[in-house]
């Protein structure tokens, strides 16, 4: 019996994924969370982190933000800001480092935005390593 269920990762400009896959985490407000086969149901949101994938290959994707469904072993990912992690160049990752460090400098910053922003910086320093 196959332990595989369906994914499809989309934004606004194209899917960038749609396959079977053997199980994905992701970056929930709640924690991390990794979906396998028969996982209950679940609509989520997204924070800044990594979504990793595992099927025949292992993929990563950045995301800021977006929503998750997983309904009957099929998993719908949405997100304006997810990027492959394997396309991210090193310059472009130091430069949403310095935007987010920018943006925490700032005094008017609400919890809400100092979590999030804290969480993307986080994520996009390891991923720099």
């Amino acid at each position: 019996m196959a332990e595989n269920f369906n994914i499809e990762i989309i934004s606004p400009e194209l899917k960038l994924l749609a396959e079977k896959v053997n199980s994905v985490t992701i970056p929930g407000y709640e924690g991390d969370m990794t979906i396998l086969k028969d996982h209950i149901p679940v609509i989520t949101f997204l924070r800044p982190g990594i979504i990793e994938v595992l099927a025949d290959k292992e993929r990563k994707y950045f995301v800021e933000e977006g929503t998750v469904e997983f309904f009957e072993n099929n998993l719908s990912i949405l997100s304006s800001t997810i990027s492959d992690l394997s396309k991210l160049t090193k310059e472009h990752v130091s430069k949403m480092i310095d935007q987010c460090k920018d943006q925490l400098n700032k005094e008017n910053l609400d919890d809400k935005k100092r979590y999030i922003v804290s969480h993307k910086l986080d994520c996009l320093t390891r991923i720099s390593l």
